[in-house]
């Protein structure tokens, strides 16, 4: 989502959500994009400067103008710290807007009426999000050497042992057997077929993984699933798996491994989210980024710095 693509009086998440409603509804989804290795590394986005990787809503983005523009690397910088770096944002390109979530105090908070009190007497914060612009490192010129050095590729060798590392780390309660793979939130319990009936080995963690996805919502862990009782189910199951989806996929670019999608029939559901709310996505990312860190906190450090 380019700058020049920006509508006047359209809101960021006008802007996203309706380019994610374009891709669904081409069957395409945007956390499981044509990964070419030839293209791109595996691995999410991080801000070239700081090494500090983007999240949320930020890694759909940046996703979208990765492979929109066919960049080479997951690395991106402001035109600022471009500038800092020694280097410069070539002339007559266009960078990418991004987001960061922050709240602010209306001036009308302290005035002791109810509107402006939360439960616990605290001025109530309004949420807001702001835009800022960043540019690949493709896009960038002068800029130091390490900076361009090329992402280390990882063979099989490397992420399925890795994988089966953070499988184990999360403690997990998985049983093994039967035809269906899921996560039975009564028993805290996932249950997955045997790896041999799985067309590849790497199938088997990509199943487990989105399994994982599920498993982080848990009251015991980050509890995304109170309430279920007052929603709809089928509302529920969609905007869940939603949340597994890219969760799986957040954690397959970080081992390295390429997402695939594993419930392509919740796409009708996913569109009428989208469409009857503008930050159905963007609450959907956020949760999806916090489930993928807490999962990927397990992995031994000596593992996650590889």
């Amino acid at each position: 989502m380019d700058n020049q693509s920006k509508a006047p009086g359209r809101s960021l998440y006008d802007d996203v959500t309706t380019m994610i409603i374009a891709q669904l509804e081409a069957g395409c989804l945007p956390w499981v994009q044509p990964w070419q290795a030839d293209d791109a590394a595996i691995g999410i986005p991080r801000n070239a400067a700081t090494g500090r990787s983007y999240s949320g809503i930020n890694v759909l983005i940046l996703w979208n103008a990765l492979f929109g523009h066919g960049y080479e690397t997951q690395r991106w910088l402001t035109y600022r710290q471009a500038m800092a770096l020694g280097g410069s944002v070539r002339k007559g390109e266009s960078g990418t807007s991004i987001c960061y979530a922050d709240s602010f105090v209306p001036k009308n908070s302290g005035g002791g009426g109810e509107d402006g009190v939360n439960a616990d007497g605290e001025p109530r914060r309004i949420p807001f999000l702001k835009r800022f612009t960043v540019f690949n490192i493709d896009q960038c010129v002068d800029l130091p050497e390490d900076i361009h050095a090329p992402d280390i590729l990882r063979g099989p060798e490397v992420i399925v042992p890795q994988a089966e590392t953070l499988v184990k780390a999360t403690g997990a309660d998985i049983r093994i057997g039967g035809t269906l793979a899921y996560y039975d939130p009564n028993t805290d319990q996932i249950h997955v077929p045997r790896r041999q009936l799985f067309g590849a080995s790497i199938d088997w963690y990509r199943t487990v993984l989105h399994e994982l996805g599920h498993f982080s919502g848990h009251a015991s862990r980050l509890d995304r699933f109170h309430g279920i009782a007052t929603i709809d189910p089928q509302h529920w199951y969609a905007r869940e798996e939603l949340v597994a989806e890219m969760a799986s996929a957040f954690l397959c670019a970080e081992l390295g491994i390429i997402p695939t999608v594993r419930h392509a029939d919740y796409i009708g559901a996913w569109l009428a989210i989208l469409k009857e709310d503008n930050r159905a996505i963007f609450r959907a990312a956020s949760a999806a980024s916090k489930a993928a860190q807490y999962l990927m906190a397990f992995l031994p450090s000596q593992e996650a710095d590889q």
